[in-house]
């Protein structure tokens, strides 16, 4: 049995990522709100997310505000899948 990927076993690194697999792309904002995360903690997880290359992280500016637009990428979707069977194998379930 394959070991669980330590990088998604957090709660809010694993929400994040699951979110994204149903969204793709999503607002920092949006994000945090779903996640009912703070600012600095969803920041340094997503970071950790990014150093993986898991997400992309872009930043600019829309109208006169700041945004910043997260995106999974291919390898944060394989990671994510490889994830969860590995959790289903994990638990029995396949």
């Amino acid at each position: 049995m394959k070991s669980l990927d330590p990088l998604l076993t957090t709660p809010l690194r694993l929400g994040a990522m699951s979110l994204l697999i149903k969204m793709k792309t999503a607002s920092f904002v949006r994000l945090k709100e779903e996640l009912k995360a703070t600012q600095g903690n969803l920041s340094v997880q997503l970071n950790k997310l990014k150093e993986a290359e898991y997400i992309s992280i872009e930043k600019r500016f829309e109208g006169n505000y700041p945004l910043t637009e997260v995106k999974i990428t291919q390898t944060g979707v394989k990671a994510f899948e490889a994830h969860v069977q590995n959790l289903k194998k994990y638990l029995h379930l396949e």
